[in-house]
């Protein structure tokens, strides 16, 4: 019976050209060998599966090659290399630092260090995992690692940079090492399987690659595991059964029924998720992943982001386009809160469910850039179609209807803008002081004279003709205004505040004028306010002459409130003139 060799051993890479998804180092140690710039020390760093070692090895079987070939190559002809390829070559030395810590193995490496290599040019030394040297070990190091023979070549490997000290990586030329990308797996473990002539569905080696997190020996090893498992056909649903892994098939079920509004359906689908053995913070962090790739999916520019098979990137293109940007925002939130709660939860299901009903609650609440729309008013054509109630004929009661009130045009305003405009530019923003509250608090509870009521309105072409203009006192203004104000209580809590501490005054031509304390307070009040409490009031009071005009405090009230250092002394030397006497025997100032 033939001897089964794993993967990751018999497609480990020999040459630099083979070797994946490290083109940067590769290409930087090819070059110095053909410009013959060799250092005394490399430091190869990174997470594990990633080449180091293997980047190590031939870098060492390259160098001591005595027939390099163009491309920087070794020629696997000549005796250096031959003693290489069957492990007993003589110049090329590995130690394992988490096994040989000690003072005592570094003197015996630096003992060995002095004897020539038999072949080629170079002994090298090998160190993998040398950040688990013990801290006298690192500093025995030191004069050998800076100041070796000339034959002598170190290559320490590491996964854990940060626990080397920096005097050992200040003698070193550091190259990092990246993960490797999903992609660039996918592809060489399809290169394997055709080797081995494996039949592997492309969704199959993509959940593989995911699955090894950037490391090519961890999705060798799951690869020859599923060989194990599923003979010579390996399917996205063995994988999905061998590796435990949840269905994509769940995430998409789930935010569908999120963007349906169904809890129940959301309930019923992570019911079946634990009964099939899976874990609930599992599931919370993939359906986080899974809105995640659904919002790079909205934008050309971030597609690129999304490490899925060619067949999964149609389906999530297409569940992104349901899927607004917002919902997807609110869902990352979500998703985010309910896996860092997790763990301190008490009752974890409970938890998780209660973040699905979120979920399903999220297009049912009002975005926030939404905004109420104005109810249509009737037109000026569709007033004149109204047939007139003949004379002598009582009106039927069963039939009476509320008066239309047009809604506040910008068109309608042009000349309430620029009275407004001229009122502001008379007016600064400027402090005021408690006394001159009280005043205008006093001044608003006073009732206003003029609000008899006026005449019926003429038709002047604008729309209002046979539209009533009913009068109304302060105290009704001010009922419909508390009213308004407890009905923008929760939407618009700033603008209701304004509104309780901001009272109107009624003047004599229905025209209501609003003193506020800042050019913010008024700016946002004009902004997002102004247009649709005057319909509300117009309809409510049904008097379509209603305007309303907000302005600052005037100037004339804190003036006189600013008080110079020479003010406060001139008063106090009133009360008290031996202050005077004081300030001219000593010849004081004011500061």
């Amino acid at each position: 019976m033939e001897n089964f060799i794993v993967s990751a051993r018999k497609y480990r890479p020999t040459t630099f050209d083979s070797v994946v998804g490290q083109e940067y180092v590769t290409k930087t140690l090819k070059n110095a060998i053909k410009i013959n710039h060799l250092a005394q020390a490399y430091l190869f760093c990174g997470p594990r599966g990633v080449g180091k070692t293997t980047c190590a090895r031939i870098f060492a079987k390259i160098i001591n090659c005595q027939n390099i070939t163009e491309d920087e190559e070794a020629c696997n002809a000549c005796e250096s290399c031959l003693s290489f390829n069957e492990l007993r070559s003589y110049n090329i030395h590995e130690l394992d630092a988490a096994s040989n810590n000690s003072v005592e193995d570094i003197r015996s490496l630096t003992d060995q260090v002095r004897i020539p290599p038999q072949i080629g040019k170079f002994s090298i030394y090998i160190i993998d995992e040398v950040h688990m040297l013990s801290a006298s070990a690192f500093n025995a190091f030191l004069k050998t690692l800076e100041e070796p023979p000339k034959h002598a070549i170190f290559i320490l490997a590491t996964t854990e940079k940060q626990k080397i000290i920096p005097t050992i990586l200040s003698r070193c030329q550091i190259f990092d090492f990246n993960r490797i990308k999903v992609h660039e797996i996918v592809d060489y473990l399809m290169y394997v399987s055709q080797q081995e002539g494996v039949n592997a569905e492309p969704d199959a080696l993509n959940i593989i690659a995911q699955k090894a997190d950037g490391a090519m020996r961890d999705a060798l090893s799951i690869f020859d595991q599923l060989v194990s498992f599923s003979g010579k056909n390996i399917t996205y649903k063995d994988v999905l059964e061998n590796l435990n892994v949840l269905d994509y098939a769940y995430y998409f079920k789930v935010t569908n029924a999120c963007l349906e509004n169904n809890v129940p359906e959301c309930l019923m689908i992570f019911n079946d998720i634990l009964e099939n053995g899976f874990d609930g913070h599992h599931f919370i962090t993939g359906l986080s992943s899974h809105f995640r790739d659904l919002l790079v999916c909205k934008d050309q520019v971030t597609l690129q982001l999304l490490e899925v098979g060619g067949s999964m990137k149609d389906k999530y293109r297409e569940q992104s386009v349901k899927c607004t940007s917002y919902f997807l925002y609110k869902a990352l939130e979500v998703c985010s809160n309910t896996d860092i709660y997790y763990k301190g939860s008490n009752n974890q299901r409970l938890h998780i469910e209660l973040a699905l009903v979120k979920l399903c609650r999220i297009l049912i609440s009002e975005e926030p850039s939404e905004k109420k729309e104005i109810p249509q008013k009737k037109t000026n054509s569709e007033l004149k179609e109204k047939p007139d109630t003949p004379s002598g004929s009582s009106p039927d009661p069963e039939s009476k209807t509320e008066p239309d009130i047009p809604e506040v045009r910008e068109e309608d305003n042009k000349d309430l803008a620029t009275v407004n405009e001229s009122k502001q530019k008379k007016f600064t923003l400027t402090t005021t002081s408690i006394k001159d509250a009280i005043k205008s608090a006093v001044k608003k509870e006073q009732k206003p004279e003029g609000n008899e009521e006026p005449a019926k309105v003429a038709d002047n072409g604008s729309g209002y003709e046979n539209i009533a203009a009913n009068g109304f006192t302060q105290d009704a203004l001010l009922e419909k205004w508390q009213n308004y104000a407890q009905k923008i209580m929760n939407d618009k809590p700033r603008l209701f505040t304004t509104l309780k501490s901001q009272l109107p005054a009624l003047k004599n031509d229905y025209t209501i004028e609003v003193e506020m304390n800042n050019g913010a307070q008024m700016d946002q009040f004009d902004k997002e306010l102004k247009l649709d409490l005057t319909n509300y009031l117009r309809a409510e009071l049904n008097n379509h002459k209603i305007n309303i005009f907000t302005y600052l405090i005037k100037e004339e009230k804190t003036k006189n409130n600013l008080y110079t250092d020479e003010d406060k002394f001139k008063h106090l030397t009133k009360k008290n003139p031996n202050l005077g006497e004081l300030k001219q025997k000593f010849n004081l100032d004011f500061e």
